[in-house]
């Protein structure tokens, strides 16, 4: 019986594993790939099979999900298993019953970690890290919810950044937008009425962070449903109480207006 790696892909191409990464997916009896979980824009699997030596299967989220991973386990018999994620493996809470069930199994299950858009998006933004309160996904139209903003309610009583994940569909190629995000916020706002997520609120989205050209915009919410910010995957973040420092990184940073340095 051999063992379950999991190793981190990073935000952009193939380039994005760590040495340790691909020394493990090198020394691999059978690799798999699941590229459904987040958008890597860059990445070719066949140029990863070139620099790995190693032949890739990709597999599905019905082989991982809804099948329980037999696709894995079976193929662990024969040896050791690498199992490719995008970003860093367990950021994206997905595949624990995956490896809950492996030790159930009583296999052996390792991570390899790899760049995480937590730590890429914060670093983009000059945003502080420990400033962070609870993030959430903000999902398609049709499975509106009223949770998102909630959270960001939540975390602005406390003075915390709110750091939103918009929803993706790889197989169908759809990916929520910065502006699709905002609109729904606002309507939730338009029947709350907090003054949470208004056109005057302060807000920042980010696009293919880790890509050689990643594009970082601060501004309030009324400038950012018109600004381009291009292809995706996306992030969406709204600042909560800012240190001075935060202040100037966005202006410095993300291109915010001065007029964020009054709001400190």
């Amino acid at each position: 019986m051999g063992e379950v790696v999991l190793v981190g892909l990073g935000l952009h191409d193939e380039k994005g594993i760590s040495l340790k990464g691909l020394e493990e997916v090198k020394s691999a009896e059978n690799v798999f790939a699941e590229l459904y979980t987040s958008l890597l824009p860059g990445f070719s699997v066949k140029r990863f099979e070139e620099i790995s030596g190693k032949k890739v299967r990709v597999v599905s989220r019905r082989e991982l999900e809804d099948e329980n991973g037999q696709v894995i386990f079976k193929a662990v018999e024969k040896g050791k298993v690498v199992l490719l994620v995008p970003g860093d493996p367990f950021i994206a809470t997905t595949h624990i019953a995956l490896r809950l069930e492996a030790e159930k199994r009583g296999i052996k299950t390792r991570i390899i970690h790899g760049a995480s858009i937590m730590s890429a998006a914060i670093g983009l933004t000059g945003l502080h890290n420990y400033k962070f309160g609870r993030s959430v996904t903000i999902p398609f139209p049709e499975n509106f919810s009223k949770t998102p903003y909630e959270v960001i309610v939540q975390n602005r009583e406390l003075g915390l950044h709110t750091l939103c994940f918009l929803d993706i569909d790889t197989e169908e190629k759809r990916y929520l937008s910065i502006r699709e995000a905002l609109e729904m916020l606002l309507k939730v706002e338009a029947i709350q009425k907090r003054g949470v997520v208004t056109n005057e609120t302060l807000a920042l989205g980010i696009a293919r962070a880790g890509s050689p050209n990643p594009a970082v915009k601060a501004d309030d919410v009324r400038a950012m449903l018109d600004f381009n910010f291009g292809s995706p995957p996306y992030i969406l973040i709204f600042p909560g109480r800012l240190h001075f420092m935060e202040a100037k990184a966005l202006v410095a940073f993300a291109k915010a207006p001065l007029k964020v340095m009054e709001i400190v």
